[in-house]
This record gives structure tokens, C-alpha cells and sequence, in this order.
């Protein structure tokens, strides 16, 4: 009896000890760790997805799910030979809980291809490579952004709609770029217009002179620039520059003018761009949102921002249907795969392939703001080809 009293005593004793782990783990903080740019041509673009993220845990009291956040963070220097050994020190290093990141496509395959090895939770708050929701999605990969096709699609359907029956497309060589294109070219031709050619470069070149004189010469109906950053400021001054505008409009996805207008200056006025967000949607939550950045950082709020804000709206979702317990995939990967997120762009949903279905605004350059002049197409999801969960 006396061996059994101990012995229970005993089991008592590590039951005990389990709980008290497990509501410790349970109380600590989650690891979330930033994988942006803070340096280079997209380091503004790091900054606006990481205040916008860190905006909504804050009017959530600083916690998501009733857990505190504790942030770690890596320059990616949007540098894809880097990427692999950036997300592990995320992951090995930091043992983040979930990684949020990135800006550049081609650092986000090699993010995506890490995380879906190792089983981690990745949030994507930009990066559009349309294999993440294609042939490389997974069920902990989500993006909170678009595909890069998806604005092209609804420039190329802009464009052909105004009826241009010729155009040139021109952007840095490298995923985001190629997929731009080709969504351009996808949702153009189908309104029966026809690229005749495609012009690129190696990213992050800005030598744009030469290609500006193939256009010239060629005189298409109208010129797709895809270009974000610093890039997208020096091309769009260089093509006013050249006196092209003058002659042959000049049409992009967002990211030719966000976050870029102030430095591009006069040279932007008037440009049409397609994306998911505009400066002055009539939007209850956007005015809020608009108002509480500007408030926190000074600046104005652009996508990049909102894309974070989002992030960490989608990752709050599933959080409170695992009761905080980020552990639990169960309860959080469906949670997050079924919400309905309500974004300051407007409200969305995820496709299957966890990537936004969301309209796509026709925007035109108005001054420092972005102006929304209609919706180019509604409800456009990803074809997500090739995902296989």
C-alpha cells in the first residue's frame, strides 16, 4: 500500500508539473517574427507592412487572442540568395511562432518552400509569385496580399476597354515582374488587344534610357510598367522625361505609384493604375484606419499598410478560434481559411489556395493621393493552378 500511495503521489506530482508547462506556454508571449525590407530599394515598403501589423495588435490592447506579441525581425535585403538562411534564423534561432513577410517574390519562394519544410506558419503581406498559391502552396501559408497576376488582369481589361489595340510591356526580370506582365497581357488580349512586345531588365536596375527609346520607336497605343520603390519613382520621371506621356499613356498595377507619389512628384499626375486599394474608398473602416496610422506614424497610410494590418487580422482570427493557443492547427489553420477579413480595402475572403478574393480598383493619380475611380473587376480570385493541399 504503501509503494502505491507513493507511486500515485508521484503521477499526481508530473500531472502537475505538465499543467503548470502547458499554462505557461500558454501564457507566453507568441513569437512573431518580421521578414521584410529595412534597406534598399523597398525598405519604405518593409516599414509600412510592419507599423500596419503592429497598428491592429495595438487596438487589440497589445495582444492577439489574449496573448501577448513579441517581435523579432530580419533584413531580407530583398536578396533571394539570402532568403533561406533568414527565415531560419527565424525559425531555428528565434523559434518564432509564425513568420510575416515578404516584399520581393523571388525571397518569398525560397520563405515558402522553408516554411512548408519545417511546418511553419507564414503570413504573406505582399510578395505576389503565383506559385505560393499555385504548385508551392501550403496548408500554414497564407497571403494577405493578391497574386502578382491579379492587378495585371484588371489593367490588361482597363486598357483594352479604352481601346488600345497595341501595347508594350516593360519591367524588371524576375517573378513579381514576369507574372505582372503576364496577367496584363492575359486580361488585354482577351479584350482584343494584342502585346507586341515584351521589354526587361535585371532587377534592381534603373538604367531605363535605352528601353525608353525601343518604346519610342515602336509607338504602341499604350505602355505596362511594372516597377515598385525606388524603381517605380525614377521610371516613371525618366518616361515623362523622355516625353512619352505626351504621346503614349502610360498604365501600371498600384505599385507604380504607392508609397512612391511624393517622390515622383508632377511626373505621376493623372496616371491610371489598378489595384486592390485607393486613397478615398467611402468605407467606414478605412476612414478609421486612416485615421489611427496617421495618427501612430505620422505618415499617411498606403496598401503596404494595409496588407500588414491585415496580416495580423487574419492571424487574430484564427487565434481566437484556438482560444489563443497558436499550437492548436486544428482550430486555427480552418478558422483562418474561412474568415472573412474587414479590410480597409473592403471586406474579402481566401480562396482555397489561401490567397484574397477582392475587387480591383481602377485608381488615378490625383495630387499625393491615389483616387479611386470605379472597380476595374469584382470578386477577382487567383486560379490558384497547380495547388494541391
Amino acid at each position: 500500500m504503501t509503494s502505491t500511495f507513493k507511486l500515485g503521489w508521484a503521477g499526481l506530482a508530473v500531472a502537475a508539473m505538465c499543467l503548470a508547462g502547458n499554462a505557461s506556454a500558454q501564457n507566453a508571449p507568441i513569437k512573431v517574427g518580421f521578414m521584410l525590407p529595412y534597406t534598399g530599394t523597398y525598405a519604405n515598403l518593409g516599414n509600412m507592412i510592419e507599423n500596419g501589423f503592429k497598428l491592429y495588435v495595438a487596438e487589440q490592447g497589445g495582444k492577439l487572442g489574449g496573448r501577448e506579441i513579441q517581435y523579432f525581425k530580419v533584413d531580407d535585403e530583398s536578396e533571394p540568395s539570402k532568403a533561406t538562411d533568414n527565415i531560419n534564423k527565424l525559425i531555428k534561432r528565434d523559434q518564432v511562432d509564425v513568420v510575416v513577410g515578404t516584399v520581393h517574390s523571388g525571397v518569398a519562394l525560397a520563405m515558402a518552400k522553408a516554411a512548408k519544410d519545417s511546418n511553419t506558419l507564414l503570413v504573406i503581406p505582399n510578395a505576389g509569385a503565383d506559385a505560393i498559391t499555385g504548385p508551392m502552396c501550403g496548408k500554414t501559408i497564407f497571403r494577405t496580399s493578391f497574386s502578382n497576376s491579379q492587378p495585371g488582369v484588371a489593367m490588361g481589361k482597363v486598357a483594352a476597354e479604352k481601346g488600345h489595340k497595341k501595347a508594350m510591356t516593360i519591367t524588371w526580370n524576375y517573378a513579381a515582374g514576369t507574372e505582372s506582365v503576364k496577367g496584363f497581357t492575359e486580361g488585354f488580349e482577351k479584350g482584343g488587344g494584342k502585346v507586341t512586345q515584351n521589354l526587361t531588365l535585371p532587377f534592381p536596375n534603373v538604367e531605363f534610357q535605352a528601353l525608353l527609346t525601343e518604346i519610342a520607336a515602336q509607338k504602341p497605343d499604350a505602355v505596362y510598367a511594372f516597377f515598385a520603390g525606388g524603381g517605380a519613382v525614377k521610371f516613371v520621371k525618366d518616361y515623362v522625361a523622355a516625353g512619352l506621356n505626351k504621346t503614349i499613356p502610360l498604365y501600371g498595377p498600384g505599385f507604380l505609384t504607392d508609397g512612391t507619389l511624393e517622390a515622383q512628384g508632377d511626373s505621376a499626375q493623372g496616371l491610371l493604375t489598378t489595384l486592390h486599394y485607393a486613397d478615398n474608398l467611402d468605407i467606414a473602416r478605412d476612414k478609421q484606419f486612416r485615421l489611427a496610422f496617421a495618427k501612430a506614424y505620422k505618415t499617411n497610410a498606403d496598401v503596404y499598410a494595409v496588407q500588414g494590418y491585415d496580416s495580423a487580422q487574419l492571424l487574430a482570427a484564427g487565434l481566437q478560434a484556438a482560444g489563443g493557443d497558436i499550437k492548436n492547427r486544428d482550430k486555427l489553420i480552418p478558422a483562418m481559411e474561412k474568415a472573412t477579413i474587414d479590410s480597409p480595402r473592403g471586406k474579402f475572403t481566401l480562396s482555397a489556395a489561401h490567397n484574397p478574393v477582392q475587387d480591383f480598383y481602377l485608381r488615378q493619380v490625383n495630387g499625393k493621393l491615389n483616387e479611386y475611380k470605379g472597380v476595374a473587376v469584382k470578386a477577382l480570385a487567383d486560379p490558384g493552378r497547380g495547388c494541391k493541399m
